[in-house]
């Protein structure tokens, strides 16, 4: 989708990035930029960089980086022309009709035929949940006490029995059959040619935060096997980095969200007013399923089964959460399995009174720890402690260490003194606790030339763009030839043209690049961290040493071109010049 130059240009000043990000991230002000947490790797410093002066947004841990379109993009899963589309109606821009390139309408097509195909296919299996080939699924869930209100917000449909029912509508619909299997909908083989995925099951479409089907789960009626099926993986759904329910879950207010294992239980919550409920898809909860939590909630309830699985699940769930820096506690659903039964049985306000009493992850994991051990023999009860001493050494915090030992000593009847010296023991013995971390030289990739000479002109150009009353003093010495990589001379290209007319932009700078990770680059650029001096002088010397090494490097660089490239003669003829004069020069800083 291609809008003109200056409608995105229009959109992204209407967008302050800082008014837009805040809606994601808590961010404080420190200095002139915004600091908070990045949404886009797990932290637990704020290193997610927000700057209202140059419209952008840079993370010094992951790199992750761009403007106020980028951001959108990376954190709702759209596309560009989407993201100028939600950007706009936030903004109140009225967006012209899209101009379309052959180019631009197969690259931007290509998702949003997978996202179209996938909402045809889920209103079909919609409609033959209420045919009668789908009584029985309707059936099914009726059973389930499933409201008809219910079926309608989560889109339930029902997979009819033969085996290419819905290839063919969907073909019918102009759907060829590379779509259709590329969206996981159909299998082709030699015996049956093409056919359905899913059939005679009860269907569960999955949608990303946007409401948009992105694949489907299916439950089979009767004893077919598997019992449930999942759709795989393709361009618009990645099983780890989604949950089902959570387009409707982000937006509770219940200050928590609960996870479950299944989609019947998250169907259940929702129905008796749970909104807050969510399930990981078919698979294991995943790092990135945590790091997506974190966008919208501090604290996750676990609603797991009570059997042996779900505990296991439950104890790796509790570590993922504690490393994606979110509060974990455990919500008993004895003496039933899940939530649905759970439900079914006692109600919705028993259920609220599980969640009141959930317990402290850590003290579940403890609870769960002490049914390998015999407690009335001294020698397991030993056992047990130094075991419990050993998980309190994962707590790296003293305070939070601290505040730990005080309340298992007191749930468990050992003296805090006692604990204490015993977690610092087995501390001393093991190296647990970590120590204060020091610069990991002796383990980091060793700076090659080649990076020397890009840090130096990445250091330049975020020094002209901090400070580009220095552009007038310099703009004599350095041309955007002398930026060596591509990427940075084609921004060096565009900062110097806005500098001459006196008004730059890095964030419209960011807009000229389409691929992601030329963005992220781009950000890069305007993002490198300058060395903190206080004194003019000291200054004025590392700003001369950056100005003549890229230089220096430049008429280097073209040098070595001399025998292939006769274009390069004069660029290095120019070079010396400007090379020796530089050396020569000081430049001030008033």
């Amino acid at each position: 989708m291609y809008y003109p130059e200056e409608t995105v240009e229009e959109v992204r000043m209407k967008n302050d990035i800082v008014d837009v990000v805040s809606g994601y991230v808590r961010l404080q002000k420190k200095g002139s930029s915004y600091f908070g947490l990045c949404p886009f790797h797990n932290e637990k410093s704020p290193s997610f960089s927000v700057s209202q002066s140059k419209q952008m947004y840079y993370c010094f841990g992951c790199g992750a980086g761009g403007n106020v379109f980028t951001f959108v993009m990376n954190y709702e899963n759209y596309t560009f022309g989407e993201a100028v589309k939600m950007l706009a109606d936030r903004a109140g821009v009225n967006l012209p009709e899209p101009e379309y390139t052959e180019e631009m309408k197969k690259r931007e097509n290509h998702r949003a035929r997978l996202l179209m195909v996938n909402k045809e296919a889920a209103k079909y299996f919609y409609y033959q949940l209420r045919r009668g080939q789908g009584e029985i699924g309707y059936r099914y869930l009726s059973g389930r006490q499933l409201t008809d209100e219910t079926i309608k917000k989560f889109g339930l449909g029902f997979a009819n029995k033969t085996s290419d029912d819905l290839t063919r509508y969907l073909k019918q619909q102009g759907y060829d059959d590379r779509l259709i299997q590329e969206a996981g909908l159909a299998s082709f083989d030699e015996r049956y040619g093409m056919h359905d995925k899913f059939w005679n099951r009860v269907m569960f479409p999955i949608q990303d935060l946007n409401h948009r089907v992105i694949g489907f789960g299916g439950r089979v009626m009767g004893d077919g096997s598997p019992k449930y099926l999942n759709s795989p993986e393709t361009p618009v759904f990645d099983k780890s980095r989604n949950l089902y329910g959570l387009n409707f879950a982000r937006t509770s207010r219940a200050g928590n969200i609960i996870l479950c294992e299944g989609y019947m239980d998250v169907i259940a919550m929702h129905q008796a007013g749970f909104s807050q409920a969510a399930a990981s898809l078919g698979t294991a909860f995943t790092a990135g399923q945590a790091n997506l939590l974190r966008r919208y909630t501090d604290q996750v309830l676990l609603a797991y089964d009570s059997d042996g699985a779900g505990v296991n699940a439950a104890l790796r769930a509790i570590g993922i959460l504690k490393e994606a820096g979110l509060a974990g506690k455990v919500i008993n659903m004895l003496p039933y399995k899940d939530p649905d039964e759970f439900m079914k049985n006692l109600g919705k306000e028993a259920f609220q009174e599980r969640i009141d009493q959930a317990e402290n992850s850590f003290f579940f994991e403890l609870r769960i720890l002490q049914r390998e051990y015999h407690l009335e023999d001294p020698e397991e009860k030993t056992r047990f402690y130094r075991e419990i001493a050993k998980k309190l050494c994962g707590f790296s915090e003293e305070v939070e260490r601290d505040n730990y030992i005080g309340a298992v000593a007191q749930k468990y009847g050992i003296g805090y003194d006692n604990l204490r010296k015993l977690v610092v023991s087995y501390a001393a013995q093991t190296g647990l606790v970590k120590p204060v971390e020091r610069p990991r030289s002796g383990v980091q990739k060793k700076s090659t030339p080649q990076d020397h000479i890009k840090k130096a002109q990445r250091l330049l150009i975020t020094w002209l763009t901090d400070e580009p009353s220095l552009y007038g003093k310099v703009r004599k010495y350095i041309t955007p030839s002398d930026f060596t990589e591509d990427l940075y001379r084609q921004i060096a290209e565009k900062l110097f043209e806005d500098l001459e007319s006196g008004q730059y932009n890095p964030a419209a700078i960011i807009s000229l690049f389409t691929d992601e990770e030329e963005q992220r680059e781009a950000a890069e650029v305007f993002n490198t961290k300058l060395e903190a001096l206080s004194a003019k002088q000291e200054r004025e010397k590392a700003f001369h040493d950056i100005l003549y090494q890229v230089k220096k490097n430049s008429y280097e660089y073209y040098s070595g071109r001399l025998g292939g490239d006769v274009s390069a003669l004069q660029k290095v003829i120019d070079g010396k010049k400007a090379l020796e004069e530089l050396g020569k020069t000081h430049i001030s800083f008033d």
